[in-house]
């Protein structure tokens, strides 16, 4: 059971590196000097994301068979191998509102796509733990986004961003592929 968490919150840091939802609570910031609101509305949603991930991987888990189960978890692991291979641009807001509110939205939909919540779907479809599963994501995810708000606009400055994700998405295909092939009895 807390191996769910401790793999869901190795997962959900390391596949929100660079990830949209960073940049944009880096960048924010950056821009209005460190509002701990910024960061109190990036862990919030972080959390939100994570639980919604997390059941849902839970339920769909649930329905099937455990070989079906395991090619779930690499299809989602593949998944967040391509959305970590996807080049990330994040436009500058041109007119940041202050708007906790938007930006809970622009996080959540974000967040819903990203490579760690995919992540976070295959662990707690393969463990059947969504509470654990959840909260070692939110902890994953909540570390990544509060390491951006820490850093601000030197966060895309100190850090090669682009092959970082590009080692972490090699990393997860390979993991998928290795599931998935094992799933079908051809290796393993």
């Amino acid at each position: 059971m807390t191996a769910s968490l401790y793999f869901a919150m190795v997962a959900a840091f390391l596949a929100g590196i660079g990830a949209r939802d960073q940049l944009i609570v880096a960048r924010l910031s950056g821009h209005f000097g460190g509002s701990p609101l910024v960061l109190a509305t990036g862990l919030t949603c972080a959390t939100l994301s994570a639980a919604a991930m997390a059941w849902a991987g839970w339920q769909i888990g649930a329905m099937l068979s455990a070989s079906a189960k395991v090619m779930l978890v690499a299809f989602a692991l593949a998944a967040a191998a391509f959305e970590l291979f996807w080049p990330i641009k994040v436009a500058p807001a041109r007119e940041p509102t202050r708007s906790l509110v938007a930006l809970a939205i622009v996080l959540l939909f974000r967040q819903l796509g990203d490579g760690a919540r995919f992540c976070i779907f295959a662990i707690a479809a393969a463990t059947a733990s969504p509470q654990m599963t959840a909260l070692g994501g939110a902890i994953g995810s909540g570390a990544a986004l509060a390491m951006g708000w820490a850093l601000g606009h030197a966060l895309e400055r100190k850090f090669p961003l682009r092959p970082i994700r590009i080692a972490l998405g090699v990393m997860t295909l390979l993991t998928a592929l290795v599931i998935g092939l094992t799933a079908r009895g051809i290796i393993g």
